[in-house]
């Protein structure tokens, strides 16, 4: 795809100089100079260029995009027409004097800002259009519900099939077969580590096409011409304007520069994690000490880091701790609290404490020295 693509843009480029070459020689008055074959080409290489910069500052526009602008340009010349029609009536039946040049000027400025104000308006009232056409429906791209195209990573977790379980991809989720064929080349090529990543691959699959009313799709769609299956998922999430969930951690700065949206698994999973407040108890099982004398650490079932205030003493020991506060780190949540004392502490002291130990400017994550 992109090969054609360059050689498509090649052509053109080589193009528009002889067409340029070719009108300035021989359909401009006056003889065939050097210094007009060097205008032609000049002239066609710029346009050429300045073509070629506006399609690649326009790549991400959509089809739908499209189609708002063409219908706006079309409603903006007719306005245009409108409006000289009336403007040539009243210049022939007026005493107006005036000059063509000045009479042509005009009418390009009303043109112009005819077909502006077309196109904006077309693209801004787009909601409205299907009342006017009933016919045409363009709905909101902030209202539609994007597809989502799922990469290998994806299937590797099956956190998926519990996504899936709650109703929230029902007819959105799409797995593209060239997936599917490079989940059988590991299958069948690989080493080992491969062919169990590829097995677990296929279960998962088999799972989600389990599930009643997620209705599971699949697309034929293919680019020969691109070799990473990263780039692949891009043009296709672009080309069916969906999303794409993934769990690699580096796919969302990839297809950021090539406006399609990625939804993580990871930041969904961290985002429907119950947050615990202030005051609440939790039963925790400290593992080792904390970084400050008298702490110890434990771990929740999501694997959220607890700092437990008085906790050194009861290392591989099962307590009730009442929760201080909740901090948001770049690595996760980390929740500070107190090992349980006979009376709870009251609001005040809980904040006090709180930000003790949130303010002390300690590595909680380092290893206690013996």
């Amino acid at each position: 795809m992109q090969q054609s693509h360059l050689l498509v843009r090649v052509l053109f480029l080589a193009l528009c100089p002889l067409l340029f070459t070719y009108y300035t020689t021989t359909v401009l008055p006056g003889e065939a100079s050097f210094a007009s074959m060097t205008l032609g080409i000049i002239g066609g290489l710029t346009f050429g260029a300045l073509l070629i910069g506006l399609e690649a500052f326009l790549k991400k526009l959509n089809f739908r995009s499209f189609t708002l602008i063409l219908l706006g340009l079309f409603c903006g010349y007719l306005l245009g027409n409108s409006i000289t029609l009336v403007l040539n009536e009243v210049v022939n039946f007026s005493s107006f004097a005036n000059s063509a040049a000045v009479l042509s000027l005009t009418k390009l400025v009303v043109y112009c800002v005819s077909i502006y104000f077309g196109v904006m308006l077309a693209l801004r009232a787009n909601d409205e259009l299907q009342f006017i056409i009933p016919f045409v429906k363009l709905e909101s791209a902030s209202k539609k519900k994007k597809d989502i195209v799922v990469d290998s990573s994806t299937l590797l977790d099956t956190r998926i099939i519990d996504l899936a379980l709650t109703g929230l991809l029902d007819n959105h989720l799409i797995i593209p077969k060239f997936i599917l064929k490079e989940l059988n080349n590991m299958n069948d090529q690989g080493d080992e580590a491969a062919k169990a990543k590829a097995r677990r691959c296929f279960e998962v699959i088999r799972k989600l096409e389990s599930i009643s009313g997620l209705n599971l799709r699949y697309v034929d769609t293919d680019f020969p011409d691109l070799k990473d299956s990263g780039s692949k998922l891009s043009h296709l999430a672009r080309m069916m304007d969906a999303s794409i969930m993934t769990a690699d951690l580096s796919r969302p700065q990839q297809t950021a520069a090539e406006g399609v949206r990625t939804v993580n698994i990871h930041a969904l999973s961290n985002a429907f994690k119950a947050i615990p407040q202030s005051g609440e108890y939790l039963t925790i099982k400290v593992q080792r000490k904390g970084k400050e004398v008298g702490q110890g650490v434990g771990y929740l079932e999501d694997g959220t880091m607890v700092v437990v205030n008085g906790g050194e003493e009861y290392i591989f020991e099962t307590i009730r701790a009442q929760i201080l506060s909740v901090k948001s780190t770049s690595s996760g949540r980390m929740v500070f609290c107190n090992a349980a004392e006979d009376e709870p502490l009251e609001d005040r002291e809980l904040s006090d404490r709180a930000c003790l130990l949130e303010n002390n400017g300690k590595n909680y994550f380092a290893t206690p020295q013996e």
